[in-house]
This record gives C-alpha cells, sequence and structure tokens, in this order.
C-alpha cells in the first residue's frame, strides 16, 4: 500500500496485519479521491476508523491542514503512529478509542470537520447514526463531505441537511459521497 497522490505521492505505508481490519485498496482510495476532488485547499479531516490511516493520510497528502485518525485496535493504532512517523506528519493526532468516546470528546472540544471519512466493519450499521450525532453536536463544517463506505445492502438513504451527490458501487461494497448542507436546511 503507498499514498496514491500529493505531498507524499509514493511514500509506502504499512498496514495492520488483522483479520477485523480491511485497508481499502490503492484503487479504490484513488477511485474515492477522484470522486471527491483530487486535492484540497487546506480543512480538518476525521478518519473515524483509521484502520492503517491510509485515507486519512491521503487527505492529508492532498492538501487538508489537520487529521484526526481514530481506532480502538492497538494494532490499527500503533500503525497508524508509525506510517504517521515514517512521513514525518505533525498536524495528525491519532486517538485509540472507540468511536463513541471519540464522539464525545469531538462534541466536548467543539471540534470542527471539513470532510469526514468513515469505512467501519462491515454490518455494524452506525453510519447513519455517526453523521447525524456529528451533525447535531456541531463537528461538521458547512458544506462537509462524508464518505461512506459500505455494504451495498446498507446503503444510506440521505434527506437535508445532507445530500447524497455521487455514489458508486465496488463489487460487494457501496460508495457514498455525502455533503452536510448546514444548519440552515435543518
Amino acid at each position: 500500500m503507498r499514498v496514491i497522490a500529493g505531498q507524499y505521492k509514493s511514500r509506502p505505508l504499512k498496514t495492520v496485519k488483522s483479520q477485523s481490519t480491511r485497508p481499502t485498496t490503492d484503487k479504490n482510495k484513488e477511485n474515492l479521491f477522484n470522486m471527491i476532488g483530487p486535492y484540497f485547499d487546506g480543512g480538518v479531516v476525521l478518519d473515524l476508523f483509521a484502520g492503517s490511516g491510509a485515507l486519512g493520510i491521503e487527505a492529508i497528502s492532498r492538501g487538508m491542514d489537520e487529521l484526526y485518525a481514530v481506532d480502538k485496535a492497538y494494532k490499527a493504532f500503533a500503525v497508524v503512529k508509525e506510517n504517521i512517523a515514517s512521513l514525518g506528519i505533525e498536524n495528525a493526532h491519532v486517538l485509540k478509542m472507540d468511536y463513541r468516546k471519540a464522539l464525545e470528546k469531538f462534541k466536548e472540544e467543539r471540534q470542527i470537520f471539513d470532510l469526514v471519512l468513515l469505512d467501519p466493519p462491515y454490518g455494524l450499521k452506525i453510519n447513519q447514526d455517526i453523521i447525524e450525532t456529528l451533525a447535531k453536536q456541531g463537528n461538521l463544517a458547512a458544506n462537509a463531505t462524508i464518505v461512506v463506505e459500505d455494504l451495498k445492502e446498507e446503503r444510506l438513504n440521505f434527506a437535508l441537511p445532507f445530500e447524497c451527490i455521487k455514489e458508486r458501487d465496488f463489487g460487494i461494497t457501496v460508495m457514498q459521497i455525502v455533503k452536510y448542507r448546514g444548519e440552515e436546511h435543518a
């Protein structure tokens, strides 16, 4: 696995050796960033189920200012820290905690995200709740982009203030790109 584009292009990334973590392939990562816009002009990214940290690191490489990478598994946490250190990324916060505790922490700290990456273990049916919680808590910037990857049968339906702007099937999975349209539509 490697960084596809940007500042850290072609740099290798370690992966988590675990049955419960499935790394996003380089091809799917490239497809994802082509769907949301190849480069960013700053902002804060949340990679809530970080695994190896590859998606959040890719976002940093492509111009995001700051990364919050969260994973509750120690192996994943250690690999994310190692990948970030090997690239010399200084604007990253790696948190070893359950996603619910992370959401509570972000609420307390009033942290705002411009890009949210959601690729939890399949079958948990938690993406809708996470998205709604982030909005309710005020953790989403106006026009924040949310990327949801899950099984096709877990495809989400959105209503304002959320708008699904792109959707693509990849084998058994679906990737949905969602825009948060801010409080004026709530």
